[in-house]
């Protein structure tokens, strides 16, 4: 990539941060009142998914930034079946998308993951989770800020628990990242899916500026440290 390239992307990834920070100071004080109560529960999800077809499939949840980057690199695996963006990890019932950017629903952007564990196993999720995104950035995945981007490794039970803080215990020991990790570990309580639009975001809009500037870059920064996961007819 020559200079005037990087500089373009450097450019645009400024842009890209202020946006997000002037929409979430914008989305904040809309719904906020003069006593900065939470946003409201909603009656009805902003989306209702089908999985019926997946019974006999298991679950894993991660948030680690924008669900549009997330979800691709989590498809893109061997045994993974689908990816649902959505939010968890917060108290309003049924957020939609502004509500959780005013980063006042405790909601994280997270996705759900579908896969064959026949195939592969939570063990390796959780590698990929931490082998695609910076643990160690409190509220931030990089050109975007706020507490709905923060780190968190979900589990469903108490064997799932334990293998996530041991694998964070071994990576601090290990230093690998060289700095405090953050993520938090939390009991996945309820996941909202999120709506529609969002949903493979990247195969119905590759040409989005964020899509071509952030997420394909840090797919193929994950996709080069974490090839042997990735199915043989990746599209990317």
């Amino acid at each position: 990539m020559n200079l005037a390239n990087k500089l373009v992307n450097l450019i645009f990834v400024e842009i890209v941060v202020m946006k997000r920070i002037l929409l979430s100071l914008l989305i904040f004080c809309l719904s906020c009142d003069i006593s900065s109560s939470k946003p409201i529960d909603n009656i009805n999800p902003v989306n209702t998914v089908d999985i019926q077809n997946f019974d006999d499939m298991s679950r894993a949840y991660f948030a680690s930034g924008c669900f549009w980057c997330v979800e691709t690199i989590y498809e893109s695996l061997e045994g993974v079946e689908e990816v649902y963006s959505g939010y968890a990890g917060g108290t309003t019932i049924n957020p939609n998308y502004y509500q959780v950017m005013s980063g006042k629903t405790g909601h994280a952007e997270a996705i759900e993951i579908i896969y064959d564990s026949s195939v592969i196993s939570f063990d390796t999720l959780l590698k990929v989770f931490f082998d695609s995104h910076n643990p160690t950035t409190p509220n931030r995945q990089g050109p975007d800020y706020g507490t709905q981007y923060r780190s968190i490794a979900f589990y469903n039970n108490e064997g799932e628990q334990k293998k996530i803080k041991n694998y964070i215990d071994f990576l601090s020991t290990s230093s690998i990242f060289g700095k405090n990790i953050i993520t938090e570990i939390k009991k996945i309580d309820k996941f909202y899916y999120a709506e529609e639009y969002h949903q493979d975001y990247e195969k119905k809009n590759p040409y989005s500026p964020y899509i071509q500037n952030v997420s394909i870059p840090r797919y193929n920064k994950f996709k080069q440290k974490s090839s042997n996961y990735v199915k043989v007819k990746d599209n990317h």
